[in-house]
């Protein structure tokens, strides 16, 4: 692939050899809160379904889904308490590349928009399925509506992922095009990102145009003196 060979799936299980899957299942819990947002998760996933298909992982399908479940969960409960315990110590430089300090107040406005879905959501965003966590642990979020909405996240997004490789696991154009799928795999993860963009400027042009309409003064009324 045209990244680094920790960030091709490809190398990176055949590297790893009978250990494909125990490193996958670290991989996914890295990325999902340990405060290290740049890997290959989607992708990854992705490849593990295409093996076990062909026969080059030999574990269970139904058992990989539920290691990868749980690692995905248990990453974004640590990511959580990483940020609970710190606080908003992680995000005191404002020059920060991820951890401004104004992240969060950001995220408890991210949350009340869009409720316990936005954790569902950030499941299919790299780097947001790593910060969002962090985030809302700082954010003091109540941690039985996160312990839930991001099990529900995880059930979606790893055996969802999983079984998509599977699925496409023997299809042959697949098989001989797997770096082109790949990395339309990850482009197709960065539309939610993209959406959420354009959605947002839309929103903050909506609101300038009708900010002279409620921040005109009001002129008192003459009594004619």
């Amino acid at each position: 692939m045209l990244m680094p060979n920790w960030m091709d799936p490809e190398y990176l299980l055949h590297w790893m050899g009978n250990w494909a899957l125990w490193g996958t299942l670290l991989v996914v819990f890295i990325e999902c809160g340990v405060l290290f947002p740049i890997l290959p998760g989607d992708s990854l996933l992705f490849a593990v379904g295409l093996f076990i298909a062909q026969g080059t992982i030999d574990v269970p399908l139904w058992l990989a889904c539920v290691l990868l479940t749980v690692a995905a969960f248990l990453g974004n409960v640590s990511g959580y308490y990483i940020g609970r315990a710190l606080g908003t110590s992680l995000f005191r430089n404002p020059n920060a590349r991820f951890l401004k300090p104004k992240y969060i107040e950001q995220t408890h406005e991210f949350f009340e928009r869009y409720g316990p879905r936005a954790l569902v959501m950030a499941r299919f965003v790299p780097i947001v399925r790593t910060f969002i966590t962090i985030v809302a642990g700082a954010g003091r979020m109540d941690p039985k509506k996160f312990f839930v909405w991001t099990g529900v996240g995880a059930v979606i997004w790893a055996p969802g992922i999983t079984l998509l490789g599977h699925a496409l696991g023997n299809v042959e154009f697949i098989h001989k095009n797997l770096e082109a799928a790949l990395i339309l795999l990850v482009l197709i993860s960065l539309i939610p990102m993209v959406v959420e963009y354009f959605l947002a400027r839309r929103r903050n042009r909506n609101n300038a145009a009708d900010a002279p309409k409620h921040a005109a003064p009001k002129h008192p009324v003459s009594n004619g003196q």
